[in-house]
């Protein structure tokens, strides 16, 4: 009898180990395809290229890992402190949404009039990984609502783990994404990275519109 006991006892602990192990891989993929869903890589492709167009390759590259960085250094801090930063700021997510889109859709005017989407001065130009790229564009406000919600959700080690096997491997998704696009440059020539500086510009401000509509519609809601 006791052995009995004993076998049932290891059978439910196993099958306690596979539901905590097959939820914790459950959500992180889903942590996985939302961020990836939301920062969209392949979307940015575009605005990149646009941005880098002046660029060596080799600057291409560092550029695209320097935005993966800063969009994992803005999505950690916030995964960490975002509610205690907004709360201690007062400003709501609406707010910060809204500021984004304001600069978005400065940076989108620049690269449909002609310019390199990184201000007046070319002695900036390495900013561009910094904003827009690494924030808003790849870690806007979409992005750290839902990290810091599947924090929220992140209540045992394996989910814990899970949530930043998830954010690294986005990030690492958007590097790849970003540094292959760069080959697209060399077939294109100076007459198609032009015409993809106004196709960028135009999405660019249609994000940054859609964004702004959003942050509104939240204000007038509330």
């Amino acid at each position: 009898m006791g052995k009995a006991r004993v076998s049932s006892t290891g059978a439910k602990g196993g099958k306690s180990m596979k539901a905590i192990q097959v939820g914790a891989l459950t959500f992180a993929i889903q942590s996985f395809v939302t961020l990836f869903v939301i920062m969209d890589p392949p979307g940015a492709t575009p605005i990149f290229l646009a941005l880098v167009a002046h660029k060596t390759s080799k600057e291409r590259r560092i550029l695209a890992i320097k935005a993966a960085s800063v969009s994992f250094s803005v999505i950690t801090l916030f995964a960490l402190f975002g509610r205690f930063i907004l709360s201690y700021l007062n400003i709501s997510m609406a707010a910060l949404q809204a500021a984004g889109a304001l600069l978005l859709l400065l940076i989108s005017l620049d690269l449909l009039t002609g310019g390199t989407g990184s201000g007046k001065s070319q002695s900036k130009d390495a900013n561009i990984a910094l904003v827009p790229l690494g924030t808003p564009l790849l870690a806007g406000p979409g992005a750290i609502v839902a990290t810091m919600i599947f924090v929220q959700g992140a209540n045992t080690t394996p989910k814990i783990l899970g949530l930043i096997a998830a954010v690294v491997g986005v990030h690492i998704a958007i590097a790849a994404v970003l540094m292959a696009s760069t080959t697209i440059l060399k077939v294109i020539k100076e007459a198609g990275v032009t015409l993809v500086a106004r196709i960028a510009g135009l999405l660019l401000a249609a994000i940054a519109v859609q964004m702004l509509v959003d942050a509104v519609r939240v204000f007038i809601l509330a």
